[in-house]
Order: structure tokens, then C-alpha cells, then sequence
């Protein structure tokens, strides 16, 4: 099998990937390989911006249905296929579900076979297999049917309905599939319901599948017929009409997550977010990441420098975040040196996350507070050991809290402090960043989450100080530990859960316990 970047004259230059019908985690493992090894991306515009992100440094994304009503007509995309992989460049044409399942997968192959250009197919999961089962509908079951019928939902660019023998079809009593644009599901069902599909059978319907906003609806052909004709939608949605849709009741998982639906907004750095966005994702929430800080390096690096390569000297070395790990054992190893050089000092880390930052460098920590919190730091190293005319070396923030270096002088240790790093507001906002205070405003976000101090302030500075209390009052504020909450009250701001201890998994499983006793509607 042809791998990216292999030699030879029959390389493939085009990637045919079927990029699954919405989920990022759908997408097959070959598929992301050549996604990230392409140099040009071109892509339907229901592909989830997370799978984009997957794209290499510099690649050109090219979204074929941005800028006009109807997107790019197909003939030109079939062209600047070939125009791209002519210039020498691998490309990944990224198919909203399977490119030869109901899509143009088959016209375009066949045009680059023509213009002699090499191309792989990667193989997708169909929408019509992909999101019954996210519904919890099999669509084969013994004793349910013996047959599954994909059904076009249109069949041109016109969108006519497909012409098919619909009693015949309806005569096979098996399992019909069919994805179709809001206003030709009604007619769908009719053409069936008119073939002798009986009106008492079961029938399914579900818009944006796979996705944290999925939404089911089951019934009798003829109830789901009614509703259908009275609350006309133009989203598209699968169809599935069986005995099988009845499985929905006992088999339903990916909807009833603790999480499922609620929109969290995550404050989180760029490149920190990952880990809160994937988790809240798991519970079935919809992760929407708007960075209100940005970490950076200290502007002199070398007090930092210096510390690190005299790390041995000292006897503690109290780490109050996971940022303060990185930057400090980045110094010490640009400077040449290994952990062995923080075998004479004890360390503390501030919080769980920050011990097991520090035990991915192979560091075992030797006191973690209770509390995560700076009073807590003090009070912990005190009753350790007698800290008086120990050296202690504290790297931090730029505005982080002076409370462990002033509280320790005070009882006779020699506290150095150095900044490992800065925290910045993040006030860049791209093309595809959210329009964070209008959904706000529209009450289109669940909850707000912040990780840290800094973040809350920053969010305050971005939509305004006077009025941030008002702007999340209908929202569930959820912050990491006391200090984040504190910076909150200062500003008026109501924090409704906040987890016993300040990490990551802790937050989500606080929110997870916060809306269990809220009701769910059974769809």
C-alpha cells in the first residue's frame, strides 16, 4: 500500500479521505496520517474546525463552500485537485462522511485517473451507519429485518427526490436509511408511507448526529409524518425507519453523558486547552475554546537561567503551577544539566497537576498542601521542617502572588524568586474564534470555566469590569480552586461549583455533579 511520502512516480498526490460524519474521533487513523502530512487541505464545510487543527504548520485549507451561496460547483473542485497536486504538493480532500457513499468521491478518482494524477482512497464512516449508532439504533438485529436500504435523500443539484420503486422498497420490511435536508424528509416519508410502509411502524429521526447538539426524535411513521409537515427545518437529519428504532430506548448512551449538550466556554491558554476541551468533550459537552491568556517567557531569561544551574544549592523548590515546571526544567536543560542536578533539594508542588507535571520529568515531589492555595504552601513547608536559614527558590509568575516569599522571609529563610513565565491577556481573535459576549448575550453558553486568576481578570478586561457580573449571571461560572474563585467575588461574579481539589478532572466531574439533578428531556 502507497504510504505518504513515498518516492517513485505512482505516489499518490491526491488523498480521497472520508473524514466521518461530524465526530473528530471518527475520522480513521490512515485518514489523520494525511491530513497531517499535507501540504494543501480542501475540505466540505461540515468538517469539524478540531479536525482542521490537525493540519500541519503552513498547509493551505481551502473551504470549498465559503464565500458564495453554493460553494465551489464541483467541476472546478475536480480541478484544482489536480491544479495543486501538478504543482508538486500532496493533497487531502476531506469528504464530510464517506467520499463514495451519497458524495462526489467516485467523479472526482475518476477525473484524476484522467488527468493521469496518482490518488489513494481512504475510506470513511458513512453518516448512515455512524449515526444511528450514536442514536443507539442498530440497524441490523435478528428478527428485526433481514435487509439495509441506503436511500439518497436527493438525487442532482436540484435536490429531486430520489425515483425509486417506494413499494418495493417499503414491501422489504427491513431497515431504511435515508440523510435528506429538513423539507424533503416529510416528503421521504410520504413517498414510503404511500409505497405501504405501515403508519404504525417505527421510524427515527435525528439532526447534527455524532455532535454534542444531537438531537432524536422517535415515533409511529405517521406521528413523526405530522411533525415533521407542521416544524419544517431546513438542518439535514437521518431518517431511519425499522423495527430496530425501537432499540433506542435500551441502547441510548452517547446522549445521556452527564454533560451531553451543554456549551462550556474554555479560557484556557491555546496550547493548554487540549486537556479540559477533550474531557468535557468525553461527558458529552461542547467544548468552545476562547483563550484569555497567553503564556510567554519572561522578558530577561537569565535570573531564571541562573536559578536552574544552581538548582543544587538550594534546599526547596516550590513549583505553583504546571507553567512554572516547564519553563524551569526547559532553563535547566538548554543549560546542560539533567533532573540529577535537583537531587539535594526537597520539591513542592502546589496542587496534584503540578506533582504529576514534575513526575513526567521523573521528579518525585516530596510535599503536596491539602490546600492548593498559597497560605496552604506556607503552613505545609513549616510543619515539614524547620525553615529557618534554609535557601528556597520559588519560580512564578509575572503577577503571580508574593504571599510564600514574604511568609517565609519572615521566619528566617532566603527566598529567591525568579519569573519562569508570563501571563498575557490574549487579545488576538481569528477569523474562526467565537463571538464569545454575543453568545453570552443570547444566552448560547452553559457554562464559563477559568483555570486560574489571571484568566478572570483578563476576562473582565476583554468584556468589561462594570458589567462582567451581569453578563454571566445566567450562566454556571465554574472555577478551579479558591484563588480562582476569589478573583471571581472581587469582581462580582457568582461561582457555582468549584471541585474539593484544583485539577482538571476534578473541575469536569463538579460540573458532571452540578447539572445531574437537573431534567433531562426524554427525545
Amino acid at each position: 500500500m502507497s504510504r505518504v511520502g513515498g518516492t517513485g512516480p505512482e505516489r499518490p498526490l491526491v488523498f480521497l479521505i472520508g473524514a466521518g460524519p461530524g465526530d473528530p474521533g471518527l475520522m480513521s487513523v490512515r485518514g489523520l496520517e494525511c491530513l497531517r502530512a499535507a501540504d494543501v487541505i480542501v475540505h466540505d464545510p461540515r468538517i469539524p474546525k478540531t479536525l482542521l487543527k490537525e493540519a500541519r504548520s503552513g498547509a493551505e485549507i481551502i473551504d470549498i463552500g465559503r464565500g458564495s451561496t453554493q460553494g465551489m460547483a464541483h467541476e472546478a473542485i475536480s480541478y484544482l485537485l489536480a491544479d495543486k497536486a501538478r504543482e508538486g504538493k500532496q493533497v487531502a480532500r476531506l469528504s464530510w462522511g464517506d467520499s463514495f457513499v451519497f458524495d462526489r468521491g467516485g467523479e472526482e478518482a475518476l477525473f484524476l485517473r484522467e488527468q493521469g494524477v496518482p490518488y489513494e482512497i481512504v475510506p470513511g464512516i458513512p453518516a448512515a451507519i455512524a449515526i444511528p449508532a450514536y442514536a443507539g439504533v442498530p440497524l441490523s438485529y435478528h428478527g428485526a429485518g433481514d435487509t439495509i436500504t441506503l436511500v439518497r435523500g436527493y438525487e442532482d443539484e436540484d435536490r429531486t427526490l430520489a425515483d425509486i420503486d417506494w413499494k418495493s422498497l417499503a414491501a422489504l420490511r427491513g431497515t431504511i436509511v435515508c440523510y435528506a435536508y429538513g423539507h424533503e424528509l416529510p416528503k421521504v416519508l410520504e413517498k414510503l408511507v404511500g409505497g405501504g410502509w405501515p403508519v404504525d411502524g417505527q421510524v427515527m429521526v435525528v439532526y447534527n448526529g455524532t455532535l454534542a447538539n444531537q438531537e432524536t426524535y422517535t415515533g409511529t411513521a405517521a406521528e413523526l409524518l405530522e411533525s415533521l409537515r407542521d416544524h419544517t427545518r431546513r438542518t439535514p437529519a437521518m431518517l431511519v425507519a425499522g423495527a430496530v428504532v425501537g432499540f433506542r430506548e435500551h441502547l441510548r448512551w452517547f446522549d445521556v453523558r452527564p454533560l451531553f449538550g451543554k456549551r462550556v466556554l474554555v479560557t484556557r491558554a491555546r496550547g493548554q486547552a487540549g486537556e479540559l476541551s477533550d474531557r468535557l468533550a468525553a461527558y458529552g459537552a461542547q467544548p468552545i475554546e476562547a483563550p484569555m491568556i497567553r503564556i510567554v517567557p519572561p522578558e530577561d531569561l537569565d535570573p531564571l537561567r541562573v536559578a536552574a544551574a544552581g538548582a543544587g544549592t538550594f534546599d526547596w523548590i516550590i513549583f505553583t503551577s504546571t507553567n512554572a515546571v516547564d519553563a524551569f526544567m526547559t532553563a535547566l536543560f538548554e543549560g546542560g544539566r539533567d533532573v540529577r542536578a535537583l537531587a539535594a533539594p526537597q520539591l513542592c508542588a502546589v496542587g496534584t497537576a503540578t506533582a504529576e507535571r514534575l513526575a513526567r520529568y521523573s521528579l518525585t515531589v516530596d510535599l503536596v498542601p491539602d490546600e492548593f492555595r498559597a497560605e496552604a504552601v506556607v503552613a505545609a513547608v513549616t510543619a515539614h521542617e524547620t525553615i529557618s536559614g534554609r535557601r528556597v527558590l520559588v519560580p512564578r509568575a509575572d503577577i503571580g502572588r508574593d504571599y510564600i516569599a514574604e511568609q517565609l522571609r519572615a521566619i528566617g529563610a532566603e527566598v529567591i524568586e525568579v519569573i519562569a513565565y508570563r501571563t498575557l491577556l490574549e487579545e488576538g481573535q481569528g477569523p474562526d474564534d467565537p463571538d464569545v459576549y454575543g453568545m453570552l448575550l443570547q444566552n448560547a453558553i452553559d457554562v464559563v470555566t477559568f483555570t486560574s486568576a489571571s484568566a478572570v481578570r483578563n476576562f473582565a478586561k476583554l468584556y468589561g469590569a462594570e458589567q462582567i457580573a451581569d453578563l454571566l449571571r445566567n450562566t454556571v461560572v465554574a472555577a478551579i480552586g479558591p484563588t480562582t474563585s476569589e478573583a471571581a467575588a472581587q469582581l462580582g461574579i457568582t461561582v457555582g461549583v468549584q471541585p474539593h481539589t484544583s485539577t482538571i478532572p476534578a473541575l469536569v466531574d463538579a460540573l458532571a455533579a452540578h447539572f445531574s439533578a437537573a431534567p433531562t428531556a426524554a427525545v
